[in-house]
C-alpha cells in the first residue's frame, strides 16, 4: 500500500509538472512581468523605513533564475543597511538569502506555487540583522480576474527560526498577504494588505502599500510604492520603496 501511495504521489507531481511546463509561454498568472518565474530576472530596490528610534535604508540585489523545466525558481538576495538611529549610525551588510520556488498546476488564469526561503544569520552588525537563521515556508495561489485586467495572488507564509545567538530573540511569525494588480497599457496599480502575527511578542505587525509601476522598456521596468504599517507590534511607522527590474 506504501508503494502504491508513493507512486500515485510522484505521478501528480510529475503530471502537474508538465501541466506547468506546457503553460509557461501563455499569459499566466507567474508570467507578469512584475512577478515573473520564467525569465531571469534582476531587481534593484531602495527601501525606506521609519520608526520611532530614527530610519532604515536598505539597499537590495535580487537575482530570480528559473531552472529545469522552468516550473522551479532559484532566488537569491544580498541586502546593504543602513541606520540612523540614536544607536547606530552606519552601513552595512544584513542578513542574505535564498529560496526556492516550484509551480506544481499552473493554467492560463490561474496557479499555485510553493516556496521555501532560507535567510542566514550573516549580517555585519548585530542591530543589521535578526541574530537568527530563518526558515520562511509559503503556499501562494495566484488568479487573474475580469478578463485579466487584474491579478490576484495570496500568499500564507510561516518564518520560524532554528539556530542562532541564544540572546536573540526568538522567530516565529505566520504572515497572510493579499496583493492586486490593475494593469493598463505598460503601468499597473497595485494595491496589498499583509497582516503578520508574531507569536513570540503576542501581537501584529500588519502593513499595507500601494504601488506605482510602469514598463520603460519591453525588458526594464519600474515601480515606486510607499507603504505604512499597523497594529500593535509594528516594526515601522511609513516607508517608501522604488525598484528597477530588468528581464532576460
Amino acid at each position: 500500500m506504501k508503494e502504491i501511495q508513493l507512486l500515485s504521489i510522484l505521478f501528480f507531481l510529475f503530471n502537474s509538472s508538465l501541466s506547468a511546463q506546457d503553460t509557461i509561454s501563455t499569459s499566466s498568472p507567474f508570467s507578469e512581468a512584475r512577478y515573473h518565474y520564467f525569465l531571469k530576472t534582476i531587481i534593484f530596490f531602495d527601501e525606506y523605513l521609519d520608526t520611532d528610534n530614527g530610519s532604515f535604508n536598505t539597499t537590495q540585489v535580487r537575482v530570480l533564475l528559473p531552472i529545469g523545466n522552468k516550473a522551479w525558481n532559484l532566488r537569491f538576495d544580498l541586502p546593504l543597511i543602513s541606520a540612523n538611529t540614536n544607536s547606530v549610525n552606519k552601513t552595512s551588510i544584513g542578513d542574505v538569502g535564498m529560496g526556492i520556488s516550484y509551480i506544481p498546476f499552473l493554467q492560463n488564469s490561474n496557479g499555485i506555487a510553493f516556496r521555501a526561503r532560507v535567510y542566514a544569520n550573516s549580517a555585519a552588525d548585530p542591530n543589521f540583522g535578526t541574530g537568527k537563521w530563518v526558515f520562511m515556508p509559503a503556499a501562494i495561489y495566484g488568479k487573474y480576474l475580469f478578463d485579466k485586467k487584474f491579478l490576484w495572488l495570496s500568499t500564507l507564509e510561516y518564518q520560524g527560526s532554528f539556530a542562532g545567538q541564544d540572546e536573540r530573540t526568538d522567530i516565529s511569525v505566520t504572515v497572510f498577504e493579499n496583493v492586486f494588480f490593475y494593469f493598463f497599457g505598460k503601468n499597473w496599480i497595485a494595491a496589498d494588505a499583509a497582516f503578520r502575527y508574531n507569536v513570540i511578542l503576542k501581537g501584529f505587525q500588519n502593513n499595507a502599500f500601494v504601488e506605482f509601476g510602469r514598463k520603460i522598456t519591453p525588458v526594464n521596468l519600474v515601480y515606486i510604492h510607499p507603504s505604512v504599517a499597523f497594529g500593535g507590534q509594528k516594526t515601522y511607522n511609513f516607508g517608501i520603496e522604488a525598484g528597477i527590474l530588468v528581464l532576460f
